[in-house]
């Protein structure tokens, strides 16, 4: 059972007991400038939200954290203790008092305007203008760059110039032979529904790569998984994908990128795949638990670094399984689904996929009038980039060889190769072979 107060012979205080707790597990998002509703830097923020911090910690609603416990620990896990649960609603309880500022622990140090201190800074070459009422399509920017030389990067951060009109986003690599966008104008920004014939498509053959995202809640990530890192090949440029949604006033963005670069030779390459992707889900109306499952196969002997969900506002939950040649099977993801935060999870000890391992994606959809979230539950739901259509697939970070082709470390397989039929749902995971 979970105590709400601590045996103290004074009552807690902000600077001594409750700071500690704010800046360890809170103020990366809770500060100016990031996606947290409010700053948690001061007293004088904290104040204010004090029962609803409360609140919030006994529920485990914050610090956001949707991955059930499982044999395999996570390096960037956000959970408070019993403890220090128990030592904010003392805090709350007691008054909320401040306390002696001579006891508060020394500042966190934020990067201005970053979570990394980055090595290299990109932006978009100019403003995106966003009208204030419309369905903005998916836009992507080719940006030229001056890389001469190979690089090798640690660490990467995609940061909105406007966080609200950015809901989220990816940036790519785009290596020298790769044909997409390459009758792109630098700049100007294109999108799949009515540019088809300038951009071209987005093959993993042709060796692009994500080499940052964002999200809300995402944060910057990292490619250092015991001496990996990811690889841009020089004369490389970017491309920035962007889903925007209006704000009923006319504005603009400049999205940026910024990247940490190794400075240590790389053991391994890095590489961030679109994981399984149930391209043929099918989501009937009013069902409010539709399954839909993707399978990956692995083809060159990799690591399973990082996971991150992706859905949209009818989903419900994601898990994902690992069946090994061995014939054991085991799940090293599985939560609830939250569309306003939208983690990625990065394994403490990354887990070994020998060739021929299966990877499966499984989700559930509540299309129901019971969401609240529900565009229109009367709906036929397929996949689709807008929040009225659904996803259904885990970004997966993996880890290899420094000279095996990236694009061969994972092939589809499976229900995935399954055809979408109108009025038959999923796939689901009766289709997957034990």
């Amino acid at each position: 059972m979970l105590m709400t107060t601590v045996a103290s012979a004074a009552p807690a205080t902000f600077h001594k007991d409750v700071l500690p707790i704010l800046q360890k597990n809170c103020q990366e998002c809770h500060r100016p400038g990031e996606v947290a509703p409010f700053s948690l830097i001061t007293y004088k923020d904290a104040r204010p939200w004090a029962k609803a911090i409360k609140a919030s910690v006994l529920s485990r609603k914050m610090p956001p954290w949707f991955a059930e416990p499982n044999p395999h620990a996570y390096a960037n896990e956000r959970k408070l203790s019993n403890e220090e649960i128990a030592i904010i609603a003392n805090w709350v309880d007691g008054g909320a008092l401040e306390g002696n500022t001579k006891d508060a622990p020394a500042p966190v140090s934020f990067p201005s305007g970053w979570s990394i201190q980055p090595d290299i800074e990109i932006s978009m070459p100019k403003p995106f203008r966003l009208p204030a009422k419309a369905t903005i399509n998916y836009q992507y920017i080719l940006v030229k760059t001056d890389f001469s030389e190979d690089l090798w990067v640690e660490a990467a951060e995609m940061r909105p110039g406007n966080s609200k009109v950015v809901h989220h986003g990816k940036v790519w690599v785009r290596p020298p032979g790769s044909r997409w966008m390459d009758r792109a104008v630098p700049g100007e920004a294109y999108e799949y529904e009515k540019n088809i014939d300038i951009m071209g498509f987005n093959y993993a053959y042709e060796g692009n790569d994500m080499l940052g995202k964002f999200n809300p809640g995402l944060g910057p990530q990292t490619f250092n998984i015991n001496g990996s890192a990811k690889f841009i090949p020089k004369g490389s440029d970017l491309v920035f994908e962007l889903h925007y949604t209006a704000d009923t006033v006319e504005t603009t963005d400049v999205s940026k990128l910024g990247l940490v670069l190794a400075k240590y030779k790389p053991a391994s390459r890095y590489l961030f795949h679109a994981g399984p992707a149930a391209f043929n889900l099918v989501i009937p109306p009013g069902e409010t638990n539709s399954e839909a499952v993707a399978e990956l196969t692995v083809m060159i002997p990799s690591k399973l670094a990082y996971v991150q969900p992706h859905m949209h506002l009818r989903g419900k939950d994601y898990e994902l399984r690992l069946y090994y040649p061995s014939g054991e099977m085991e799940t090293v993801f599985r939560g609830p689904w939250n569309f306003e935060w939208q983690q990625g999870l990065t394994f403490a000890s990354p887990i070994d996929l020998p060739v021929g391992t299966r990877i499966v994606g499984i989700s559930h959809f509540d299309n129901s009038p019971n969401n609240k979230w529900n565009p229109d539950p009367s709906k036929e739901v397929r996949w689709g980039p807008q929040n009225w259509d659904e996803m259904s697939q885990a970004f997966l970070g993996v880890v290899f060889d420094l000279n095996a082709p990236p694009e061969r470390v994972l092939r589809p397989t499976g229900p995935s190769l399954r055809p979408a039929i109108p009025g038959r749902p999923g796939p689901t995971v009766q289709m997957i072979r034990p």
